[in-house]
């Protein structure tokens, strides 16, 4: 248990840190998620559709640094590639 009054900031801070970055996390593979079962699926329209929103969701990640830049843009060239292919 944290003693000191920084000590229990310190804890209070990485909750919200947790919740916030879980949230970006948690959109974020659902995304990935749904374009990857639309690729499958062979619904090209709609994981086209999807491109978009990934993206949005992957450098918003990015930007609060709950992902590193260059995970976001291999996510995003992967699904790109992925989506590519069922045409």
């Amino acid at each position: 248990m944290a003693i000191t009054k920084s000590a229990k900031k310190a804890i209070r801070q990485s909750k919200k840190r947790r919740v916030r970055n879980l949230d970006y996390l948690t959109k974020l593979r659902g995304l990935i998620k749904e374009t990857k079962s639309f690729a499958v699926q062979k619904k090209t329209k709609e994981a086209i559709d999807m491109l978009p929103k990934v993206y949005q969701a992957l450098d918003k990640a990015a930007k609060a640094g709950v992902i590193k830049k260059n995970n976001a843009s291999r996510k995003k060239s992967r699904i790109t590639k992925l989506v590519g292919k069922i045409n």
